[in-house]
């Protein structure tokens, strides 16, 4: 097989190419397939590839799309949103997409909204990206320069406008529902559903809201085919997957490999290995607000079912290393404190839980610590337990904590007894 146009390859860590050099590799190929196919043949093609959101949930998107109400009686305007809001602690990969290839991420959100007859777009940045913005501003311009987006593009019947929406910035504005509120201008807070987004989203239009590592994925898609697509993975997830590693391994990371991936061959090939004189203990597979796994889980596929089997989720599928010389204690604390900071105070289980959680967890840390602490950290873990909160921030800042409760709860035992923290 030929070598793949991957979602990487464009880029060598300078300047991103201009609309020429992304043209002259192939970039805008499969928009120019796309205009001369139906929107129900696009559709069809990335629905049968088995590409799953990349954001975290791994909802599949063909599926996402096939609720958008379609057809001469389907409300307009429609809307298509780019979730850049990527602030999930040790997540990092569409940093490298918007910073390194922002063309790739237009022509897969142009495509994308083809698809569903989308009239505007919105690429929903975090304010701490601005490498991304300028980045995102010239390649927005060059699109527009060069009827990619705009009237009658590349001299078809399609109309598409796009925007560049700078967010003011909190974890929140990554829940799709929070993301529209603040895209509206309202607090980010979550909304009640249904109606899901899809029927009513944005000012009560259908809206589809994508991540972007998801979006970036459509083009090759639709130049090469579903079958090719899948064939780039090791499982029934389709394609290739931006795997990254942080902590304290040897080659701190990111690397677009198949799906389905091991985590051992991440840890030991990709990321290099432990650093000399740390030993490994467990990892949180998907970013902050996923469940441990530990060395018995080496060897588990990185895609949405493998993982979730082993009892964790893939997330964003980027690792966050934990070793033997840091208090796993101390580390639960410190993503617990960016939670409770990061909780929009919607529902009382998330404000109020997380609080309590995180002033326990410094309790522990500071040595006043005591034994009937655990079970209300144990009780936490079911408070904010999925279906007790409107979104899903305050379960995933459980994932960490329970998890870290079964494998680890003889640190937190340590703590306790010893009125201390061991690693201090």
């Amino acid at each position: 097989m030929e070598k793949p146009l991957t979602k990487n390859i464009r880029w060598d860590g300078g300047e991103p190419p201009d609309h020429k050099a992304y043209e002259n590799s192939g970039g805008y190929a499969g928009l120019r397939k796309a205009l001369h196919m139906t929107p129900a043949e696009v559709h069809g093609l990335v629905d049968k590839s088995n590409l799953r959101g990349r954001g975290g949930a791994g909802f599949p998107t063909g599926k996402k799309w096939s609720f958008v109400p379609m057809g001469e009686d389907a409300p307009h305007p429609k809307y298509l949103v780019a979730n850049a809001d990527e602030m999930e602690p040790g997540t990092f990969k569409d940093r490298l997409l918007l910073e390194g290839d922002p063309h790739q991420l237009l022509e897969g959100m142009i495509i994308s909204a083809y698809a569903i007859q989308a009239d505007v777009a919105y690429i929903f940045l975090r304010q701490e990206y601005k490498l991304s913005e300028k980045r995102l501003r010239k390649a927005l311009a060059e699109a527009y320069e060069n009827h990619y987006l705009g009237k009658n593009i590349l001299g078809s019947a399609y109309s598409f406008e796009m925007h560049l929406h700078v967010s003011a910035g909190r974890y929140m504005c990554g829940e799709e529902t929070g993301l529209l509120n603040a895209l509206e201008g309202k607090r980010a807070n979550p909304r009640s559903k249904p109606p899901f987004p899809q029927v009513s989203g944005l000012w009560g239009k259908p809206t589809i809201v994508q991540n972007v590592e998801t979006l970036c994925n459509v083009p090759h898609i639709v130049n090469n085919g579903p079958d090719w697509f899948k064939s780039l993975s090791h499982t029934a997830d389709g394609g290739t997957k931006l795997y990254g590693a942080s902590g304290k391994v040897k080659r701190p990371g990111l690397w677009e490999l198949p799906m389905g991936t091991t985590i051992r061959e991440l840890l030991e090939e990709h990321a290099g290995g432990m650093r000399e004189g740390v030993k490994f203990r467990g990892l949180l597979p998907g970013g902050a607000s996923t469940d441990f796994l530990v060395e018995e889980h080496l060897d588990v596929r990185m895609d949405f079912t493998e993982v979730e089997k082993a009892g964790s989720r893939m997330g964003t599928g980027t690792m966050i290393i934990l070793d033997d010389q840091t208090c796993p204690v101390g580390m639960v604390w410190n993503l617990e404190h960016f939670f409770a900071q990061e909780s929009c105070g919607w529902c009382t289980p998330c404000w109020s839980g997380l609080h309590w959680t995180e002033r326990i967890l410094g309790a522990m840390e500071e040595g006043q610590g005591r034994p009937e602490h655990l079970e209300r950290l144990e009780f936490q873990t079911k408070f904010n337990a999925p279906g007790n909160t409107f979104c899903a921030l305050a379960p995933g800042a459980m994932e960490p904590l329970q998890s870290a409760l079964k494998y680890f709860r003889l640190d937190f035992e340590r703590h306790i007894d010893e009125h201390r923290c061991p690693w201090r």
